[in-house]
């Protein structure tokens, strides 16, 4: 195995363990509906985490920035546009 490989099955096995802490987290949130919003706030902060973005920041300024956004281009808000 290659040190490149080794690091990209590091990568892996540390990305698969964020999903499955997730999961078993998903048991104690009391209903379903609470899960469903717990898995909402994983797959945010899993994105963030791949795109190595600071979660608090992006949120805050989507959320200060978005009063003033035109509706028709709330995409470049999103965290794939670079912002």
């Amino acid at each position: 195995m290659t040190a490149g490989t080794s690091l990209t099955m590091i990568k892996l096995k540390n990305s698969v363990h964020d999903l499955a802490l997730g999961r078993k987290n998903y048991l104690f949130c009391g209903n379903h509906n609470a899960a469903g919003r717990t898995a909402v706030l994983y797959s945010f902060m899993a994105s963030c985490k791949v795109s190595d973005v600071n979660p608090q920041k992006w949120l805050t300024d989507v959320l200060n920035r978005k009063h003033d956004h035109n509706i028709q281009k709330m995409d470049e808000l999103l965290l794939h546009s670079g912002n």
